[in-house]
């Protein structure tokens, strides 16, 4: 296969692209080359990108890979308009062995020539990022700017994150060595050995809806750079982005020299559920899932033959205890729970609150007052319908409005939710928070703050004091899991027992937000997302342990 992209092309157009990335994830500071704002793309860039999703809209995405046995697609946007865009469906009898046959080369690439041609496929997608904003607006619900810095910047942040690791753990042990043991007055025992980085196999990613992207992108970057294949498997509402994403890295590695079916795509007719049958098939050794626990617990059960990385649900809590900036702590929580209307794994859905209230810097404050101007802070936020468009965006999915619906009845409603209108997307579902207010002091195993209640619903939760506070946190966390903990305190020992929690129960924690920095947001190459180590989830986006076990070393020893 003829390769019109070499690897020393490559090298000199993105090899300070990786240094960069590997500088950014030992240092941990700020960095990334992919720009949040929409005018760094160009002038014409907002319409190019409007143009060329409608342009797919109505279309068939023929990806040219093997195995294909029909076509299907249903995707209908949360705010209101059909795709109607077809994708191939696969048989998997023939798709699997073509996928497979590619990765000999792959492998023997090496981990740098992997890792540029995953950097040209993320710098492809970054230079169409208002086309793929509209994508993952249109099948996830987010609002636009949401949808292009999220599904855009952030998601590619993401991917290159994973490659940075990738390359790192693959190149921590030598390609070569000459080994020489000393034998006395004897000829000294000399080999020559050789280290290859090998791939597992074929990995499954399994898409969420939420954030196609963003969720997507680490756990196909992992695979890739480390030599495996990896299948696409959408959801079924958020194809896509994924889609479009397929399409552009079959074809950098075609160009690369490479087979494109190292990349394809596996998109399932309605009711078809094929992300069971793909997941417990031998050639599956990886796999990538973000979603509900129960499908996440399946597959951790199921699918043996596979290392199986999940992201699942969690109760996230806010621990309240005192503050010095009342005003700022209220402003910051609000957007938090108001953020993608708490269609986030990472919204704040616990406030634990004792029910004594709490010091401020506004004066002493009951837990009626917290909840009320917390209440009426998410009520400001959201007053003008145009801004609460933009934050909200839509429900993703009927399911997310009946939980919105029902959790009215758990308790006394302290904000009451309510529609909003949306003049651009008359059949989009918009809806403000609802907040409910509930007491643990008495005992009930099915209390609905144990559990997690995923969309724009959040629980004040009045505990008798801190220290009551902390132990439902600990409850919460190693029971239920969480993938963030927020805390507000002016005690540094309430500090530090807060801390102790968190670095026992292994949950990230974010303390006193009262800027512009949100519990629900996280950084790449800075912050993890999730641990691994409670029930959330039992991986971390990303660090080593994320793409460690996604290769073996294979050693060959020859006599000198």
């Amino acid at each position: 296969m003829a390769a019109e992209l070499t690897v020393p092309q490559l090298s000199a157009k993105h090899r300070p692209t990786l240094d960069q990335a590997l500088s950014a994830i030992r240092s941990r500071a700020y960095w990334s080359p992919h720009p949040e704002h929409p005018k760094a793309y160009g002038e014409s860039a907002p319409a190019d990108g409007l143009a060329a999703f409608e342009a797919v809209r109505g279309t068939r995405l023929d990806l040219g890979q093997p195995g294909t046995d029909g076509w299907t697609g249903a995707e209908v946007s949360p705010f209101g308009p059909a795709l109607e865009v077809e994708y191939p469906h696969v048989d998997p009898d023939v798709l699997l062995p073509a996928m497979k046959a590619g990765m000999g080369a792959w492998r023997d690439a090496g981990p740098e020539a992997r890792a540029l041609v995953c950097i040209e496929i993320l710098a492809r997608i970054s230079a169409r990022t208002h086309e793929f904003a509209h994508a993952v607006m249109h099948t996830s619900g987010q609002a636009f700017m949401m949808a292009f810095q999220a599904g855009g910047p952030h998601a590619q942040d993401r991917g290159l994150e994973a490659v940075a690791y990738a390359y790192e753990e693959q190149t921590r042990v030598p390609g070569q060595a000459d080994w020489s043991k000393p034998q006395g007055k004897k000829d000294p025992l000399e080999l020559g050995k050789s280290f290859t980085a090998v791939p597992r196999g074929i990995a499954l990613m399994i898409g969420c809806n939420t954030f196609p992207t963003w969720n997507g992108y680490p756990g196909l970057f992992a695979s890739l750079a480390t030599g495996n294949a990896v299948l696409v498997k959408p959801h079924p509402r958020a194809v896509l982005p994924l889609a479009l994403t397929v399409q552009v890295a079959r074809e950098v590695l075609a160009e690369a020299g490479f087979d494109p079916n190292l990349v394809a795509l596996a998109v399932e007719r309605p009711g078809e559920g094929i992300a069971k049958t793909l997941a417990v098939r031998p050639e599956i050794k990886l796999i990538d899932y973000t979603g509900s626990t129960e499908f996440g617990d399946w597959l951790e059960t199921n699918a043996r033959q596979a290392q199986v990385y999940t992201e699942k649900a969690g109760v996230n809590t806010v621990v309240l205890d005192s503050t010095d900036n009342y005003k700022g702590m209220l402003s910051n929580l609000a957007f938090s729970l108001s953020l993608y209307s708490g269609q986030m794994c990472t919204t704040p859905q616990n406030l634990l609150i004792p029910r004594d209230g709490i010091a401020t810097d506004a004066g002493h404050k009951t837990y009626d007052e917290v909840v009320a101007d917390l209440a009426a802070s998410v009520g400001g936020l959201l007053g003008d319908d145009a801004r609460a468009n933009a934050l909200l965006g839509a429900l993703v999915n009927p399911d997310v409005k009946a939980r919105l619906e029902a959790a009215a009845a758990l308790g006394e409603v302290a904000l009451a939710s309510r529609e909003v209108a949306n003049p651009e997307f008359p059949d989009a579902v918009v809806r403000t928070p609802v907040m409910v207010k509930l007491d643990a002091a008495k005992p009930d195993p099915e209390a609905p703050y144990l559990s997690e209640c995923f969309g724009p619903v959040s629980f004040a939760v009045a505990v008798d004091t801190t220290a009551d506070a902390l132990e439902l946190l600990r409850r919460t966390v190693r029971e239920k899991g969480a993938m963030t903990v927020g805390a507000y305190t002016t005690s540094a020992d309430t500090e530090r027992a807060i801390e102790e929690v968190c670095l026992e129960e292994s949950a990230q924690l974010s303390l006193n937000l009262t800027g512009g920095v949100f519990v629900n947001q996280t950084a790449a190459f800075s912050d993890f997302h999730g641990s691994g180590g409670n029930p959330a989830a039992n991986a971390a986006l990303c660090d080593g342990a994320f793409v460690a076990n996604r290769f073996r070393v294979v050693e060959v020893r020859r006599q000198a």
